[in-house]
């Protein structure tokens, strides 16, 4: 049988700098990230009329997973990472290929004298994510308005989201040089990015997430997330 040799096209760079914390799909958390097109891909001409579309398909590896056999079937988050469903019934990042495909909002498209970038609203994306294609969205074709969802039908339910003060005023400092810091921790926790067997407990363990080049401490308590602290993360 034939196989296939891929190049990357391009290079995503986003705030997320580990698996854990990165929204489950795109769409749900509200921040910016850029996709770097590389040479020889990133010619201008390479693009010329994607700025009309406000959408594109991101195709993409999971370049982070470690190694494994694969199975033919996975735990998905959404039923509480006990009950099992066929790989190609999810979304799972562990497949027979890992290769990923996301739909996210296009920003702009920013050409200078190093090449292109296209500003990414919303994206699911680790930093340094390797994408492979990227296709326009057609609403007429890609929306279809009675598709069944399976046993995703809506997006899940959003946990509250409280910070000490003492950890609001750290955010509020460092807001100068990460805009937008203190929602996007909002909207990060209040997915509750814990490991799907733990969620919907309520427990005192401290947790970290790795946004930017900053840990950020949080614990679940009383159904809703607290955050403990925002420091920048070890080297």
């Amino acid at each position: 049988m034939q196989t296939f040799n891929f190049d990357p096209i391009g290079i995503v760079h986003s705030p997320y700098r580990e698996k854990f914390g990165i929204p489950r799909q795109p769409g749900l958390v509200d921040v910016a990230s850029t996709l770097e097109l590389l040479s020889p891909y990133n010619r201008p001409e390479a693009v010329k009329g994607l700025e009309e579309f406000s959408h594109i398909w991101i195709s993409f590896v999971f370049h982070a997973l470690e190694q494994v056999k694969w199975r033919p079937t996975v735990r998905p988050p959404r039923l509480g990472g006990n009950s099992r469903v066929g790989v190609f019934a999810s979304r799972s990042t562990h497949r027979p290929n890992p290769l990923g495909l996301s739909v996210v909002a296009l920003e702009g498209i920013e050409i200078g004298q190093h090449g292109v970038c296209l500003r990414l609203g919303a994206a699911d994306l680790l930093d340094g994510t390797p994408v492979l294609d990227i296709k326009p969205y057609i609403p007429y074709v890609d929306s279809i308005h009675d598709a069944r969802g399976g046993f995703a039908p809506e997006a899940p339910p959003r946990l509250e989201v409280h910070f000490l003060p003492e950890v609001a005023q750290a955010c509020r400092r460092l807001e100068g040089h990460y805009p937008g810091l203190e929602r996007l921790i909002r909207e990060v926790l209040a997915q509750d990015p814990r490991p799907a067997y733990q969620a919907g407990r309520n427990e005192l363990r401290e947790y970290g997430v790795a946004l930017y080049d900053l840990n950020v401490r949080f614990r679940i308590v009383q159904g809703g997330v607290e955050v403990t602290g925002v420091e920048p993360a070890p080297r």
